[in-house]
């Protein structure tokens, strides 16, 4: 029986290692990966639409889940100040557009949620948790400047300041322009 234990173990090891190692690796100074997906609406949101605006885009594991929930609430509360720099705010994750619509509805969240259901846009990212049947989004945010270049990539999140976070540094980003 213990065998059969390290033997599942080894195989857990092995595909986190190989989910790892299959991510892109994507710098500060890249072309942001471009995408087309729906949002909670239906509409196709495509990256060349926020051509000559910064762009704050996060991934996020699942709707409504105290962590996702927190995030996206406090870009809801400083969506507004995130808009008065120029950014706008888009969040992707795997679930569908429907699921989207309801949490965007029950938090009022003012920004679009895009979904990745096949999981495509998240793994161009490097953003992707594949685990054989189940996909996860990561929890990783790329700011993109107005040029459509990634110029800030964030791999370690404490969603209960990520946005402020993010206000600094577009303050800073900003003034080197």
């Amino acid at each position: 029986m213990k065998i059969f234990i390290l033997i599942g173990i080894a195989i857990v090891f092995y595909l986190l290692r190989a989910n790892v190692m299959a991510a892109p690796i994507l710098k500060i100074g890249d072309d942001a990966p471009t995408f087309t997906l729906p949002d909670s609406q239906g509409n196709q949101v495509n990256l060349t639409d926020y051509k000559g605006k910064w762009l704050v885009l996060y991934f996020y594991p699942k709707d409504d889940t105290p962590g996702c929930t927190t995030e996206a609430c406090h870009f809801r509360d400083d969506f507004k100040f995130l808009e008065s720099l120029g950014a706008k705010v888009v969040g992707v994750s795997i679930d569908d557009s429907f699921s989207h619509k309801k949490f965007a509805e029950k938090y009022n969240l003012p920004f679009p949620l895009l979904s990745d259901s096949s999981g495509e846009v998240a793994s161009r990212y490097g953003a992707l948790n594949n685990f054989l049947v189940i996909k996860l989004a990561k929890r990783y945010t790329y700011l993109i400047n107005p040029q459509g270049k990634i110029a800030k990539i964030y791999l370690s999140i404490d969603t209960s300041k990520h946005s402020q976070e993010i206000i600094e540094d577009l303050k800073t980003l900003k003034q080197q322009i």
